[in-house]
């Protein structure tokens, strides 16, 4: 619906090693990983994560060989609804970006394409496939994938880009995502942080020298932030920065995974 455009619908992990991930994940943030692979016959290996409640937290692809040897390496992406995805993919090239993957339909999933801004952040535009039978009377909260307040959810959306201005720009335009508020961070320039109608979804900030990559980082929610930092070291990942206290009292902390994955932790200190 037109009235979902904006909407963080989905986050895929891509990774080299699905029973490693699955630990790591099972141990920092108390997913599971599906026994069972809902691709197709012949497909690459692609798995439901599941939460404790029983919803689903997105999806695992394991990365084959020759995916790989493409150019394909272990990370995180996110997908946005937007109800015309060839109109919002060809405005995105107009701008400046690229397609990776050209809309196409998946039977029973709905049509997408992976895109890479101007700035080369990589992002999924999907118009997901209407459910069979008649509509849910309410919304189902564990379909939700993105809950700023909850543990085991996706709380938090941050690009980083050389463009922080030009960024907001097109992804209000294509989006419809608002930038309103900004944190003053020195010398690194301004936060600004993005809303979707009333929530606010996450912000954009300048790309940092020490940072790896441009790109979009998904802060994870844990329900102890100390703990699920000893988890990361414990299960083979690495921090990239200290636990910091942000706006309303949680910790965050940045991070890869075993595979080299960049992801985010955000909750509470327990101790």
């Amino acid at each position: 619906m037109a009235s979902d455009r904006g909407a963080f619908i989905w986050y895929e992990l891509m990774t080299t090693d699905r029973e490693s991930a699955a630990d790591f994940y099972r141990e920092v943030v108390g997913w599971t990983f599906a026994q069972e692979s809902t691709a197709p016959p012949g497909g690459p290996d692609y798995r439901m994560i599941l939460r404790a409640d029983g919803g689903r937290a997105g999806g695992v692809l394991t990365l084959t060989e020759a995916m790989c040897e493409a150019g394909a390496a272990p990370g995180w992406l996110g997908y946005v609804h937007h109800p015309d995805v060839d109109r919002a993919v060809a405005r995105i090239v107009e701008a400046g970006g690229s397609v990776h993957v050209a809309p196409h339909d998946m039977e029973g999933v709905g049509r997408i394409a992976l895109v890479q801004d101007p700035q080369g952040a990589a992002i999924y535009v999907m118009r997901p496939a209407p459910p069979p039978g008649p509509p849910p009377r309410q919304p189902d909260a564990k379909s939700d994938v993105f809950d700023d307040a909850r543990a085991q959810h996706v709380r938090w959306n941050e690009l980083q880009t050389r463009e922080p201005q030009a960024a907001a720009a097109l992804y209000g335009e294509v989006f419809g995502w608002e930038q309103k508020e900004t944190m003053p961070m020195g010398e690194m320039g301004a936060y600004r942080f993005l809303h979707r109608g009333d929530a606010m979804i996450g912000a954009i900030m300048p790309h940092l020298p020490a940072a790896p990559r441009t790109g979009w980082t998904f802060y994870l929610g844990v329900d102890d932030i100390d703990r699920a930092a000893r988890a990361v070291t414990d299960r083979g990942g690495r921090h990239l920065d200290e636990i910091t206290e942000i706006p309303g009292g949680e910790f965050a902390l940045q991070c890869t995974d075993p595979q080299g994955a960049i992801v985010g932790l955000i909750g509470p200190r327990r101790r």
